[in-house]
């Protein structure tokens, strides 16, 4: 079987309207894909910075896996709260990046959205927080169901990543 193996870390995030934040991470991957070692899921500590407008992670991601073809290429995807003075959880902003089919470091950044809402649910949002959540966290990963919602941008997570690949050329696959 082809090899792929990841190693970083979930960098930073910056131009989000609050400080206080956190990130939960999933690694999805196709059916043709196997974890071999490491963890697919995780959640960042809350960071935040008095004298510029980015919290620092530095959170490590180190996944090994196999796979039988290219379909289902790893994505990460991203969720990103902001924790409030109460220590309540308030969604900022949803986020999607595919990990990169070339081997070698790589710096990626992803664009995070949430869901617009009515003129009642961001009423509701500025003065008790809270916000709108996707009744269907599947549709980020769906263009199609995606493109069909009203959303607002939010900040950037960035991404330090180093990809690993073995094995793809018994398999007709070449890469540079």
């Amino acid at each position: 079987m082809a090899e792929v193996h990841i190693i970083g870390q979930i960098r930073e995030a910056k131009d989000f309207p609050k400080p206080h934040l956190f990130c939960k991470w999933h690694l999805h991957i196709g059916n043709n894909w196997k974890v071999i070692e490491g963890k697919c899921e995780g959640q960042t500590q809350v960071a935040w910075s008095q004298f510029d407008n980015v919290c620092r992670w530095s959170f490590p991601v180190d996944i090994h896996l196999a796979t039988a073809g290219l379909q289902g290429w790893p994505k990460i995807y991203i969720e990103v709260y902001h924790l409030d003075w109460l220590g309540r959880a308030h969604l900022f902003g949803y986020g999607l990046v595919t990990v990169p089919s070339s081997p070698g470091n790589h710096k990626l950044d992803c664009y995070t959205w949430r869901p617009f809402g009515s003129l009642k649910e961001r009423f509701t949002q500025f003065f008790l927080g809270g916000g709108v959540h996707l009744r269907y966290p599947d549709w980020i990963l769906s263009p199609g169901e995606r493109y069909k919602l009203s959303t607002e941008a939010m900040g950037v997570v960035s991404f330090d990543l180093s990809v690993i690949l073995r094995n793809f050329t018994n398999y007709g696959v070449e890469y540079q």
